[in-house]
């Protein structure tokens, strides 16, 4: 779904200690929470300080207004969207079978709007953009870069194009269903709506990154001088993806079964 970058996180100080982070963690939920109920126009400092247990006066100490309060939450809300990109972009992942894959990535989602905070994020970025400092389409458009490298690794032969173009479809998808369940008040429905993310993405992404072309992935994946699968990535030459092999310790690049040596 970031604007531009901003030198200021929203807090009026840095806590420094343990005890200062948690009380920073709990305003910003119970600010979720009151955001979630009465909507940012009638929430106040007070309702805030109230839900969260701590006096307003220990809220003013790292928040002037509830703007600030708002711009910390985009900014918490980043950082576990980047904690949540690293965690699920690992060969691990990307060479499950399809179906594995998704639902990794799918109950990452659904783990990571659990969190109130960023729940509240999601639905507010589709509902009152103007009120976003830090969060623009920008970040949308990092999800699909994220998700086109995947589908690239799983199939070299898909052009960058053509993977971006799925990658897009697929984001903008999951976007509009997740959107839908967290505004349903029925849990149920909720849980239902999420649930489906996972047969939609498999059933498109199937003819293009299937298990079929796994193996494909796997073979192209193995080191040419000694066939070990103990890889890690080495940067790019000419735009293609390097490798260094943990076993010989040599570097070649996809698709190439000559050395860089």
């Amino acid at each position: 779904m970031t604007k531009h970058s901003h030198s200021s996180s929203g807090l009026r100080r840095q806590p420094k200690q343990q005890r200062g982070r948690e009380r920073v963690d709990k305003i910003l939920d119970a600010a979720a929470a009151v955001f979630d109920e009465v909507g940012y126009e009638a929430a106040s400092t007070h309702k805030i300080a109230a839900k969260a247990g701590t006096a307003i006066g220990s809220l003013y100490q790292f928040f002037p207004d509830k703007a600030a309060i708002f711009q910390a939450m985009e900014l918490r809300h980043v950082e576990r969207v980047k904690a949540f990109w690293a965690e699920t972009n690992t060969p691990e992942i990307v060479q499950l079978p399809l179906r594995q894959m998704i639902n990794a990535i799918a109950s990452a989602v659904a783990e990571l709007f659990e969190h109130p905070v960023s729940r509240v994020i999601f639905v507010q970025f589709y509902t009152a953009r103007e009120m976003f400092q830090s969060i623009d389409e920008s970040m949308t458009q990092e999800a699909i870069n994220f998700l086109a490298s995947i589908l690239k690794e799983r199939n070299p032969a898909l052009s960058q194009a053509h993977s971006s173009l799925l990658a897009e479809v697929c984001v903008h998808s999951i976007n509009a269903v997740m959107l839908s369940a967290l505004r349903t008040s029925n849990l149920q429905h909720r849980q239902q709506l999420s649930g489906q993310i996972e047969d939609l993405l498999v059933s498109y992404l199937e003819p293009h990154v299937g298990d079929a072309r796994l193996g494909n992935v796997m073979k192209v994946m193995k080191c040419p001088h000694c066939q070990s699968e103990q890889l890690s990535k080495n940067g790019y030459r000419r735009g293609k993806q390097c490798y260094r092999c943990k076993e010989c310790r040599k570097q070649f690049v996809e698709n190439s079964q000559r050395s860089m040596m």
